[in-house]
């Protein structure tokens, strides 16, 4: 309820709005005014308030708060004192008017707008037409399907409606709250353009009666004499004409002030209720004097009354025959002797009463349907007709046709808009004194009333005209009368003008609400394109929005049919009641803590019966307009979910979302994933600098192109420090985390852990990331840079304990060397080759890594080679042929080679590096020195070293042995004492006497040279030249392929080797530009099978 109360001024673009166009949540519920301390103390003084003073600026007094809530007020949109509140605060106007309290009841806030809204120009202009066609029986089916659908929507908007206090808004206003904006917006725009819609066909209802029954001599193209397609073709232009003047007038009138049509809204809405009075009226009088509406029929067909003055072929005049208008109608001349139409010749001619009255027993004959194709004769069933099937056609302009082709389905469409019109009550919400009564009241009301009313009206109709009277919809056989009119008592123009005034209007009702309802939605900046129409007025009329509502409007008008246009606003109020049914039966099911309506009469199977029931009609209706309409809402749903602001309005959606994760990771956790359905889903743990800047944005990229957005990526770092002091710093470490992953289209999580020190976090992120069955299986993580320099010591020790962690947690381990040499995601490979060096199986990782990257764009081009090693006892030309098989079954496509590694000696080069490297890592364990004097040991041995290196290794291998070996003489003091051997004594501090360090030194620097005796260790030494002639093989290999996959070894069990370790790795990968080290989790990733 808190986010429905503070919307609506966001919704309106209220006090809030800062002139951006962006509007800003505030609520009544938070005390937001910066007080000064002392007016705090002092506003707490006395109110035994002391221990809460502190939190009082986010959680306010009970007093204050119901105060804010007893002086809430929701303003109705665009609301002159809304206008003048936004613009004092803009210094605008000095003053400001107080604001009026709504007053509106259940009768006049919500019953009367809605009966108005809802009877409309279907009833007086096609519902004696649909009665003739669809018949009694299919009639009042369709109304009520219909009239159930609005009641059972009625029900769940009644539901949402008192769920909360409903500002300004309406059903937009519900629909987006409820479901989210993307819904929210989708519906709202078809809602406003269903309402447009519904404009244009009050106009072209409004224009037919004009120019049909008040006043046919107005029209600028004549039909009189014209035939088929012509005169239909003139009657269409003369509405698009009509229409066009009528719409510019009415929007004028709109533009220049709402408040005449509010003014005139009880008129028009006297001429409704007098005219269906007025019906009934006629209905009874039949029952005891049946009016005198003569038709005439040839045969069974019926004639047009323009045809014929005397219902009969010829009279007698003093004993002489004489011939009739008809008579010349259907012959070539005056003359008895003159030759006719057969038709003619051969039926006679009947005149039958068009309105037999409620008792005749009419109703019988007009219980089945009677659909015809376009251009038949409108007949009188049970009338014989002798009629040769093989005669030419008789000309049009003498019998009344049917205009359209009818069906039942395209009954429904016409008909539905006339129960739209229920939203009426709630879009007065801002106006009402208790919307959470009235609402449900006056809106179910409404509904039971013009349903009564509809559905006695098809029987009615059916009861007291004639068939061929009810199908003449343009009443061409009564004398051009409209039909309905005929019923009425006293006098048919009472129907006429009462019809002619409501349709007027309707359609300045639907001109007026259609722009306010853009105008909410721009507002509310959901919708960027659409923000400029939020602008209007001084007083807040929608200037822009009207004008585009107009040019919409045209669109209908330019159509001109009101058969055509209804089954078009048809759809889009369907749309808008099922998407009010979803969202009562959503927070229903969902049982959302907030759900609180206090209309009690709602269930979610009314709910969904009624979303259902919108449904089936809008296939119904019009299956092609249905798809249109549900087009243009995803269309809409999309862009918002892409372009849109970003809202958090607590809508149903996410409810769901919760539910479906819920239900989705209870699945995930029966059972690890078949090997077919594995995949990495990868934990990439990245480093952040002082600004909490990710340093490594390219292992994004890397993610990026391994996953193409699928599956689980969690990218994860650290902050060093307490949860209080530092969660400011894991704040902005978050957000610069999806900052990139947006950038780098990562689609995934970020994760961020404080803890005493970066190690620790690492192991936390990698233990903990993930939820339930939904947990990463392989971590990425950045070969440590420069991990020889001191500075940078830590940093391959920590990275060394994640390979141990991911190993014993059996996840799949990928190191990128060289990270900044990777691909952006814009680049493209035109050619080249990724490299699988493959040299102990892993589970097939290394298999499955470079199908997955070649599904990107980046590496598509480039093609995959995979090499094996061969020893000397084993059949490289066998291992070949088996691999090619195996590849085979695996569906990849890759070039094979196996490359032969024959036993050789040692080198001496080998030898000596191996030497070195432990020389290294013994003499800081064992040196225990102050600092210059470390570092002018440390120098002393390392040239010694250098000298032995030179005098037994050629000159061309002594570059990196130099660059390796220097950075020994670097280590600072806290570095030699973090890996210095626990039995040493601490070091001496500057003050102590010189003496006792001076023995010390003796002693180490004796220890230091005697290392030089040593032998290195065999393990090292065969590890060392595994890798140096691995290397050698890989670079003449792989030189030039963008990429190298190779197996990572595992780590030493005992932590003293872990330098030696970094050392193997770097000799492995040394002279190649971008490695991806790959280390298995301990399960196979990819099979042979289907």
């Amino acid at each position: 309820m808190l986010n429905n109360m503070t919307d609506c001024e966001e919704a309106e673009g209220g006090p809030n709005s800062q002139g951006d166009g962006n509007p800003k949540e505030s609520s009544p519920f938070i005390n937001s005014s910066a007080a000064s301390d002392a007016e705090k103390s002092q506003q707490y003084d006395g109110k035994n308030m002391a221990l809460f003073e502190e939190e009082m600026d986010t959680s306010p007094m009970v007093s204050s708060l119901l105060s804010s809530l007893a002086n809430y007020s929701n303003l109705p949109t665009g609301s002159k004192e809304h206008e003048e509140a936004e613009n004092n605060e803009e210094g605008a106007r000095p003053s400001k008017k107080p604001v009026k309290v709504p007053q509106l009841g259940t009768l006049m806030g919500v019953y009367l707008p809605c009966i108005q809204n809802i009877f409309g120009v279907i009833l007086f202009l096609r519902m004696t037409w649909m009665v003739g066609i669809g018949g009694v029986l299919g009639s009042f089916i369709i109304v009520f399907m219909c009239c159930s659908t609005t009641m059972l929507t009625a029900i769940s908007m009644s539901a949402i409606a008192t769920n909360g206090v409903v500002p300004a808004g309406g059903s937009y206003y519900m629909i987006s709250r409820s479901l989210g904006p993307e819904f929210g917006g989708a519906v709202g725009i078809c809602f406003y353009l269903g309402t447009t819609f519904a404009g244009a066909m009050y106009i072209l209802g409004c224009i037919e009666i004009l120019l049909i029954y008040i006043v046919p001599q107005a029209a600028i193209f004549k039909i009189e004499g014209l035939e088929g397609a012509e005169a239909e073709a003139a009657l269409l232009n003369n509405m698009r004409v009509y229409g066009t003047i009528v719409l510019s007038f009415m929007s004028l009138v709109v533009f220049v002030g709402v408040k005449y049509v509010n003014k005139l809204a009880l008129v028009f809405l006297a001429c409704v209720i007098l005219s269906i009075l007025a019906v009934y009226a006629g209905v009874i009088k039949t029952a005891l004097d049946p009016p005198v509406f003569p038709v005439c029929l040839l045969g069974n067909r019926t004639i047009l009354s323009k045809g014929y003055d005397i219902c009969a072929k010829v009279i007698e005049i003093d004993n002489d025959t004489v011939t009739t208008k008809l008579w010349r109608t259907f012959c070539d001349s005056d003359s008895i002797n003159a030759t006719c139409d057969d038709y003619f010749n051969t039926n006679n001619v009947t005149e039958i009463q068009g309105i037999p009255g409620v008792t005749s027993g009419i109703l019988a004959e007009n219980l089945f349907g009677n659909y015809l194709e376009k251009g038949m004769f409108l007949e009188k069933r049970g009338l014989a007709s002798d009629a040769d099937p093989d005669s030419p056609p008789a000309g049009s302009n003498r019998y009344v046709l049917a205009d359209i082709t009818s069906f039942f389905t395209l009954l429904v469409g016409i008909y539905f808009p006339s129960v739209t019109g229920i939203m009426a009550g709630s879009n007065r919400s801002g106006d009402l004194r208790d919307a959470q009564k009235s609402i449900p009241i006056g809106t179910i009301a409404a509904i039971t009333t013009t349903s009564i009313v509809y559905m006695s009206s098809v029987v009615l109709f059916g009861a007291c005209i004639e068939g061929v009277v009810l199908r003449d919809k343009f009443g061409e056989g009564v004398n051009g009368n409209l039909v309905i009119g005929t019923l009425a008592w006293p006098s048919p123009w009472v129907i006429v003008f009462g019809s002619f005034f409501s349709t007027c209007g309707a359609g300045l009702q639907s001109l007026t609400g259609a722009p306010r309802l853009l105008q909410a939605i721009s507002r509310d900046g959901i919708i960027p394109f659409l923000r400029v129409f939020g602008h209007g007025k001084d007083n807040g009329e929608p200037t822009w929005a009207l004008l585009l509502t107009a040019s919409i409007c045209e669109i209908g008008i330019i159509i001109a049919s009101l058969d055509a246009v209804a089954p078009i606003l048809s759809m889009f109020f369907l749309m808008c009641y099922m998407f009010v049914n979803l969202a009562c039966a959503l927070q229903t099911l969902l049982r959302t803590p907030n759900w609180r309506p206090r209309f009690k009469f709602y269930h979610w199977a009314l709910s969904f019966l009624g979303m259902s029931l919108c449904l089936s009609l809008m296939f119904i209706c019009s299956w092609y307009y249905a798809i249109v309409a549900m087009g243009i809402a995803t269309c809409i749903y999309k862009y918002i979910e892409f372009c849109g602001a970003e809202k958090e309005w607590g809508d149903g959606i996410r409810g769901i979302s919760l539910s479906a994760a819920r239900f989705a990771l209870m699945r995930l956790e029966e059972g690890p994933p078949h090997t077919k359905n594995w995949r990495p889903q990868i934990m990439v743990l990245v480093s952040v600098d002082a600004e909490q800047n990710v340093e490594q944005p390219r292992l994004l990229s890397l993610t990026n192109q391994l996953k193409a957005g699928k599956g689980l990526t969690i990218v994860g770092t650290s902050v060093q420090g307490t949860f209080l002091d530092n969660y400011v710093e894991s704040q902005r470490a978050d957000q610069s985390l999806r900052k990139l992953m947006e950038t780098e289209k990562v689609k995934g999580f970020s994760q961020v852990v404080i803890s005493s020190n970066l190690r620790d976090g690492t192991s936390h992120l990698v233990q903990v990331g993930g939820l339930g069955g939904l947990k990463h299986n392989t971590v990425m993580v950045c070969w440590p840079k420069n991990w020889k320099q001191p500075e940078y010591h830590q940093h391959f020790r920590n990275f060394i304990e994640v390979v141990r962690e991911t190993t014993v947690a059996s996840m799949a381990l990928l190191v990128p060397k060289n990270i900044h040499s990777y691909p952006s995601n814009g680049e493209r490979f035109t050619e080249g080759h990724i490299d699988v060096w493959w040299i102990v199986h892993d589970g097939g990782m290394l298999m499955l890594l470079p199908f997955l990257l070649r599904q990107h764009k980046v590496w598509r081009k480039c093609k995959m080679r995979i090499f094996t090693v061969a020893q000397m006892d084993d059949n490289s030309i066998q291992m070949k042929k088996d691999l090619i098989i195996f590849l085979y079954h695996l569906r990849i496509d890759a070039e094979v080679e196996v490359v032969e590694m024959h036993d050789s000696d040692v080198s001496a080069y080998t030898y000596e590096k191996t030497l070195v490297m432990e020389q290294r890592s013994q003499i800081l364990k064992q040196m225990h020195l102050t600092k210059n004097e470390r570092e002018r040991e440390i120098q002393s041995i390392t040239d010694s070293s250098r000298g032995s290196i030179r005098r037994k290794n050629p000159p061309g291998l002594r570059s990196q042995q130099s660059v390796e070996e220097a950075s020994v003489a670097e280590k600072p003091e806290d570095e030699v004492q973090l890996i210095h051997s626990k039995n040493a004594a601490s070091p001496t501090s500057p003050t102590s006497p010189a003496a006792p360090a001076d023995k010390g030194q003796t002693a180490n620097a004796e220890a230091g040279k005697d290392l030089f005796n040593m032998k290195p260790n065999q393990t090292d030494l065969r590890r060392m030249h595994t890798a140096m002639r691995l290397n050698e093989v890989i670079t003449k290999k792989s030189k030039e392929a963008k990429l190298v996959l190779l197996n990572m070894p595992g780590p030493p069990k005992n932590r003293v080797g872990d330098e030696n370790y970094m050392e193997f790795l770097e000799v492995l990968t040394e002279g190649l530009n971008r490695v991806l080290l790959v280390r298995g989790g301990g399960r196979e990733v990819i099979t042979i099978y289907s």
